[in-house]
């Protein structure tokens, strides 16, 4: 088992949010071996604890008096939150509850009970670099996977590429049949699985959604809404234009990026064409990841960064600017070079003029350190850490 670096508490109650395959489940089974588990993907158990949520302390009460007790997939039934309060407040103020799900939408949508601050929040990725790092791998082969097929733990363990993309492609599927048909999210799938693969393809791109909605035939509303349906289904997260007002911050349109390269790639029908190193394609998903990274880490250390991207009505852009709290601001350029030049980094030097206080990185596969100027240059593994 790969140690993950998410944080949980010791005693008390939680959610563990993630999306599907992150390996939430097979974490916590080996974390608790001992705790009552109750799996709502279990179409028989799904329906009696829909229809009588208050047989759920019978079936703890089977168990133990003090157990821990898994809940998973907890977004199949919303209203058994209400039953976890009434047992926290009572008979099982001792237990600790641990509540798992792949999607916060029908919890948000049906303003769900979320145990009123008794219960923290957690999320979990597919592995990081730091903890495929604690297994001895070598940075070029994590570097090379992550990229090209993304570091879910199911294809990370996967013994050929034909595997990997076939268990890529079944999860796309699974994705579209299960979590969004399954639970009534939409009622038209054609329209969304066409937006999928244009929002692949422009993974990590400012949000035109005017253009989209043409490529897809929706309206533009209808792009954001969906959106904002991967971001409920934990599938990426939007990034933000910087400005020093949150007003301002707002008008610029965001970017989104897809939580996992692999993903990502198979939503684009693109698991066929190889990745060329020095090609756009691979830079692009090397900022991916980097950026992916970063966000992870920012979650699983609670580090309260907030992430946004820079760009001037010039298209000057700044791929990622962090602002740290009790740090300076940090704006980052991601080059996938292998040597970085001078002139690879003219454009954050210009822009850090405007930000005189402001520390300036690129990050890059090039694996010796150099400073131009302002502009500290270091190997992407070590970028990370310094930030």
């Amino acid at each position: 088992m790969i140690p993950r670096l998410i944080n949980i508490p010791k005693s008390d109650s939680f959610f563990l949010f993630g999306a599907r395959g992150v390996g939430k489940s097979m974490w916590l089974r080996h974390l608790y071996p001992e705790a009552i588990y109750i799996d709502l993907l279990e179409a028989e158990t799904e329906r009696d604890l829909a229809t009588q949520p208050q047989s759920l302390a019978a079936r703890i009460e089977a168990k133990s008096a003090t157990p821990v007790v898994i809940i998973d997939e907890i977004q199949k039934i919303p209203t058994l939150l209400n039953e976890v309060h009434r047992l926290m407040e009572g008979e099982f103020r001792k237990t600790q509850f641990i509540l798992t799900g792949s999607s916060a939408r029908k919890l948000k949508a049906g303003s769900s009970n979320l145990l009123a601050g008794r219960a923290v929040l957690r999320q979990m990725f597919p592995f990081s670099y730091q903890e495929i790092k604690s297994t001895g791998c070598k940075n070029i082969d994590f570097l090379n996977h992550a990229i090209c097929w993304g570091t879910l733990p199911r294809i990370w363990i996967s013994e050929s590429d034909i595997q990997k993309k076939d268990r890529l492609n079944a999860y796309v599927n699974i994705y579209l049949k299960e979590e969004i048909w399954g639970e009534q999210i939409i009622r038209k799938l054609d329209p969304f699985r066409r937006f999928l693969e244009v929002a692949a393809q422009c993974n990590g791109k400012i949000i035109n959604a005017a253009s989209i909605s043409r490529d897809v035939g929706a309206d533009p509303k209808t792009v954001q809404s969906y959106f904002q349906i991967l971001e409920d289904t934990l599938l990426g997260f939007q990034l933000d234009s910087f400005h020093t007002s949150i007003r301002k911050r707002l008008r610029q349109a965001p970017k989104f990026y897809f939580f996992d390269n692999g993903v990502c790639r198979a939503i684009a029908r693109q698991l066929n064409i190889p990745l060329a190193e020095g090609t756009s394609v691979y830079g692009d998903y090397f900022e991916s990841f980097l950026i992916n990274e970063i966000f992870k880490k920012n979650e699983y250390e609670k580090l309260d960064y907030r992430l946004t991207y820079l760009c001037t009505a010039s298209n000057l852009e700044v791929d990622l600017v962090l602002e740290r709290p009790g740090r300076p601001l940090a704006l980052i350029e991601i080059k996938s070079a292998t040597t970085i030049r001078e002139d690879h980094v003219s454009s954050l030097a210009f822009m850090g003029k405007d930000f005189p206080d402001a520390e300036l990185f690129c990050l890059s596969r090039d694996p010796t350190p150099k400073k131009f100027g302002r502009v500290l240059c270091l190997p992407w593994e070590k970028g990370l850490m310094e930030l």
